[in-house]
């Protein structure tokens, strides 16, 4: 990790800075490479916040935001994210509005939320009284809610910066809350009183009856769906990267099967300095997202070679069959998964799809999974270009991206595959899927 990047540890295992390199520097030498210092864009945004939180009481209008923390599970701490204003402060809680969003804009919103900080039992939380069924009601309610905290001492601490999670600011341990009463969202009130519902069945019903994502989230965390007995509270990371995954699944039920596009596409987006060509190939179902970390950004910290600055990759596919182990990219790749299947299901397609993306000097500080599931999401409802080979695709992608196509190939499982392996299609054109027109025929 970087010297210069925060993150969210226990106080006990000492400064988040790792380094004197940001003393040394003091925002004036470049010595981390970035274009501009994440302590300053941190600081900037945390003075306006500072005034709010000198004290052990803090009120505001919650967009409504909860977090549930990962250490020490099942023992985890949980509680609400409190800005110190009242109003429609949905915002600062809403990744999918955030998309044309400055990195500013998007530090600003996160750093003004206050966390609290209450321990509890993850797997037998109702034994811990009000404060778990205060925190559930909040992650249920449709709009911003007034909460009151009260702290054991001046909210502190370290600016979370999770590749994961959104980004929020300084927190303290909690002793008391106190929120008001907000109409809930529909569809998670009835998941919350169905206990005979699975949490997958859950999470799909308020999916495809329109709920935000977020929302689903926030309330998938907070042990709000699923068979009664089987409810728990479960760590922010976890849960987003859960609901993705299982909307994934769900579309890949369908979308393994219908018939192949007949050409290649090409969608590009730019956002947060983040270049995004996303190639879909006439074929049957397969997925990649490849990630190219320029020194300078969030995960990738100067090297200096004989040849220059050298720039991270990292790469994870699937094919027809789908993964059997966690993908290395993490919860970016069941992000961005679910992202291009909601474009199959869509049109009632399948493809190949493969995602490259370079994140640039710009991107210097991660701000969440949400941006790539977000930014994949509206680079999908562009015009494609659209080409009748790939190497014409190629030629399009390296005249956006900085990259060339051997190196985009190189680190490519999918890629590879295209160019050394022969296909059904090529002796019968892009009808292959036409093979399987129903999940039982491949039992």
């Amino acid at each position: 990790m970087p010297a210069n990047v925060l993150s969210d540890v226990p106080e006990k295992h000492g400064p988040a800075v790792k380094s004197g390199l940001c003393v040394v520097c003091k925002d004036a030498h470049n010595l981390c490479g970035k274009e501009r210092c994440p302590l300053m864009i941190k600081f900037y945004s945390r003075t306006k916040t500072m005034p709010l939180i000198d004290m052990k009481a803090l009120a505001g209008s919650s967009p409504p935001a909860v977090f549930v923390g990962r250490y020490g599970d099942p023992k985890v701490d949980i509680g609400p994210l409190v800005p110190g204003e009242f109003g429609d402060t949905s915002i600062m809680d809403r990744p999918e509005e955030w998309v044309g969003r400055s990195i500013d804009d998007i530090v600003d919103f996160r750093f003004r939320l206050v966390r609290g900080k209450y321990t509890i039992d993850a797997t037998d939380f109702e034994k811990s009284g009000k404060i778990v069924t205060d925190i559930q009601e909040l992650a249920l309610t449709e709009k911003p809610v007034d909460v009151e905290a009260g702290f054991t001492e001046r909210p502190h601490g370290r600016i979370v910066l999770d590749d994961e999670v959104q980004p929020f600011g300084p927190s303290a341990r909690m002793e008391r809350m106190r929120k008001s009463n907000g109409r809930w969202e529909h569809n998670l009130e009835k998941s919350y009183y169905d206990t005979d519902m699975k949490a997958k069945d859950a999470v799909l019903n308020a999916y495809y009856n329109g709920t935000y994502i977020s929302e689903i989230q926030k309330a998938f965390s907070v042990g709000t769906m699923g068979i009664s007995k089987n409810r728990r509270f479960v760590p922010t990371r976890w849960s987003i990267t859960a609901v993705d995954d299982m909307i994934g699944k769900d579309y890949l039920k369908r979308t393994r099967f219908y018939p192949t596009i007949d050409e290649f596409r090409v969608y590009h987006w730019e956002q947060l300095d983040n270049r995004w060509c996303i190639l879909m190939m006439p074929t049957t179902w397969r997925f990649e997202l490849i990630e190219a970390w320029y020194p300078g950004t969030s995960w990738n910290p100067v090297h200096w070679t004989p040849d220059g600055e050298n720039i991270e990759i990292i790469s994870d596919c699937e094919f027809f069959g789908g993964r059997t182990e966690y993908a290395h990219i993490g919860g970016c790749y069941y992000a961005s998964r679910m992202a291009v299947n909601e474009l199959l299901e869509k049109e009632h397609r399948t493809a190949g799809a493969v995602i490259c993306r370079e994140a640039h000097e710009g991107y210097v500080m991660p701000v969440g999974v949400w941006n790539v599931r977000e930014n994949v999401r509206a680079a999908l409802t562009t015009r494609p270009e659209r080409f009748d080979t790939m190497d014409k695709a190629l030629t399009f992608i390296e005249g956006i991206m900085d990259l060339k196509r051997d190196v985009w190939i190189r680190n490519s499982g999918v890629l590879k595959d295209w160019f050394t392996q022969r296909r059904i299609d090529d002796y019968y054109g892009h009808t292959a899927s036409g093979l399987y027109t129903d999940p039982e025929d491949l039992q």
